[in-house]
């Protein structure tokens, strides 16, 4: 992590001493305010409003606006404007490509900040540097500074609007060489769309939040490209004609230069298996300042290539004018690339694998993956997802890779589908008999008892049942070690 004592230049032509003062010397907030402990400064956080949480029915049209963000983070000393960013939307694939860009520039030496929503276990790990969650002591230190703020200008700031303000003081305290700030939901009026990037990057866009963006891929595709800002560069993963027809279109009307992977920048991609990697992708992607040649992606699944390419491709921009990157110490990096909570299997008697898949396309993918890259007699399938997602093509891409699934919910997802709601559709719809759980809890101790040995139990279907899920076996293997 970054020190403030030392002057050193980072790669956005500032010192770190600089960044580091300005953030400290920005409008001070008050003192004596009750958020002083971590406990704290969650609850006080949770007690604002948190559209992650709610049904779709209960969301203010007027819950998404700039302008009240905009207030607090003038209120601040605008952060934002101190940090050297990559911004990034997309309905797919955001999670994978922040953690292998964070990675290999990490990797490189610099002092990487990523900004991430939902959490899996820990709220902190939405505010991350060089991979290590903001500390317990910083995120009451920050939750303290910028509720405070909120309080004169923005007294009805969201949870998310508290918490990526936050991310952006943090990252200018700890003088981060970039910033990765990934949207939360949409792009054009999401909290994060106050920054100016060194580059915006587009992720697959499909259909996903339809109640708020749009009924089509092309009117979701709007909203994502929202991100663009003039002059500032884009990029974005192949996509389908209509959604790269809306990109193209915003791009040339915002001004700003869109470049799409496989088009724009040559890119291949492949599939093979070696002993010391096993099933894996390999990109090669010709950048203006490198060439990536037979590069292996580092993260399950043929759909990672294209995530891996667009992290490339970002990469090979944000080392124009700088040092630039040594081939050798990208490969490595790219190489340590962990993405918890997607493809990750955490416990291996029985073999528990879980995903945070929770549309039909990252579901489809993530079959897909599993295929190509799991070994296994039978998969048994640990589903729960919300109730405002399009259940029924979320159920049908699970057909297809589940033998015996179980329906349960998130514990505290009020959002969430009720298990024997799914169990009755996924009946008239697929004509297959299934089980339900009430809690995550029991469906797992249920698919265990049904596992043999080369089984699989596969848990998706939100981030939510996944962050569940995880911290219940943390838990246990804290139990056995203890």
């Amino acid at each position: 992590m970054a020190t403030t004592r030392k002057t050193k230049s980072t790669r956005s032509g500032r010192s770190k001493q600089t960044t580091a003062k300005k953030g400290r010397t920005s409008k001070p907030t008050k003192s004596g305010a009750a958020i002083r402990t971590f406990p704290a400064a969650v609850k006080a956080l949770l007690e604002q409003p948190n559209v992650e949480r709610l049904r779709p029915a209960r969301i203010d049209a007027n819950a998404f606006k700039l302008g009240r963000m905009k207030k607090l983070l003038e209120a601040l000393g605008n952060p934002q404007d101190e940090l050297h960013t990559v911004h990034i939307a997309g309905t797919i694939g955001k999670g994978s490509t922040v953690a292998m860009l964070q990675s290999m520039l990490q990797g490189c030496g610099w002092t990487t900040g990523t900004y991430t929503s939902p959490h899996l276990v820990d709220i902190r790990e939405r505010i991350s540097i060089n991979n290590q969650p903001i500390s317990m002591a910083a995120f009451a230190e920050r939750t303290r500074e910028v509720t405070e703020a909120a309080k004169a200008v923005a007294p009805d700031a969201s949870f998310f609007e508290l918490i990526t303000a936050m991310g952006m003081r943090h990252f200018v305290e700890e003088a981060t060489d970039v910033a990765i700030v990934e949207t939360g939901l949409g792009g054009r009026l999401d909290a994060t769309n106050l920054v100016t990037p060194a580059v915006s990057l587009i992720t697959r866009i499909d259909l996903d939040h339809q109640h708020l963006l749009g009924n089509t891929v092309a009117e979701i595709a709007r909203e994502k490209a929202g991100i663009f800002k003039p002059g500032v560069p884009a990029l974005s993963v192949a996509q389908s004609p209509e959604a790269e027809a809306v990109l193209r279109e915003v791009a040339e009307e915002v001004g700003t230069d869109l470049r799409v992977i496989g088009k724009d920048i040559e890119f291949s991609s492949r599939f093979c298996v070696t002993d010391d990697l096993g099933a894996h992708m390999r990109v090669c992607l010709l950048g203006d300042r490198n060439h990536y040649m037979h590069l292996p992606v580092p993260l399950p699944g043929s759909h990672q290539a294209d995530n891996c390419a667009l992290a490339l491709a970002a990469l090979d921009m944000l080392g124009q004018g700088a040092e630039g990157f040594e081939e050798s110490t990208i490969f490595r990096g790219l190489a340590k690339t962990r993405n918890p909570g997607r493809m990750d299997m955490i416990w291996t008697r029985p073999r528990i694998l879980v995903d945070g898949a929770h549309n039909p396309a990252s579901m489809q993918a993530l079959m897909r993956g599993i295929g190509s890259h799991v070994q296994f007699d039978s998969m048994i399938c640990v589903f729960g997802c919300n109730a405002d997602k399009d259940v029924d093509a979320n159920l049908e891409m699970l057909s297809l890779g589940g033998d015996k699934i179980i329906f349960t919910k998130a514990s505290d997802q009020l959002r969430a589908a009720e298990p024997a709601d799914l169990a009755k559709r996924f009946e008239q719809l697929k004509g297959r008999s299934c089980q339900t759980a009430e809690t995550v809890r029991e469906a797992i101790e249920i698919a265990s008892q049904a596992t043999g040995r080369d089984d699989l139990i596969c848990v998706t279907g939100s981030f939510y049942l996944v962050g569940e899920t995880m911290a219940l076996f943390e838990k246990l293997k804290a139990d056995r070690a203890s």
